[in-house]
């Protein structure tokens, strides 16, 4: 299965989009799928439901972190290397959908009750969520 695959399964399944994401390379940087839903769980639904930046875009950060971040502090090529993969990442996804920002992509608010039962009444998380999960997993595949 390609990361596409196994992220938009894992989002099928039920897990949020930043959990989807990151766990899609969970394999790639040595760490077992479980601890990636668990290190990405407060992610979704714009950080903690509350429709801030896309959990597909979070778990995209946590995956060039992972690929890229500085694991010594005087690192800084390692800093500046990460900051402009990431950048270069949402540049990439603004192109596509306009925003990073969760209540913009999906035009409700996940942070109010009313925003997510109209959120699945409009069936947002069957027909938008996924398009942002591919696309995180698409540009991940070229950045990467």
């Amino acid at each position: 299965m390609s990361r596409g695959e196994v992220a938009i399964t894992l989002f099928k399944e039920g897990f949020n989009c930043s959990q989807s994401v990151l766990s899609a390379y969970s394999e790639l940087f040595g760490l077992d799928r479980k601890t990636t839903l668990k290190i990405a769980q407060a992610f979704g639904a714009g950080m903690a439901r509350m429709g801030d930046i896309c959990g597909a875009v979070t778990g995209a950060f946590m995956a060039i972190g992972l690929k890229y971040g500085r694991v010594r502090a005087e690192d800084e090529e390692a800093k500046v290397k990460t900051y402009a993969v990431a950048q270069e990442f949402v540049e990439r996804f603004k192109s596509h959908h306009g925003s990073i920002i969760c209540r913009e992509l999906l035009g409700v608010d996940l942070s109010a009750p009313e925003g997510i039962t109209e959120a699945e009444e409009k069936n947002l998380f069957e027909t938008l969520c996924p398009k942002f999960v591919q696309c995180s997993i698409d540009i991940l595949e070229q950045i990467l």
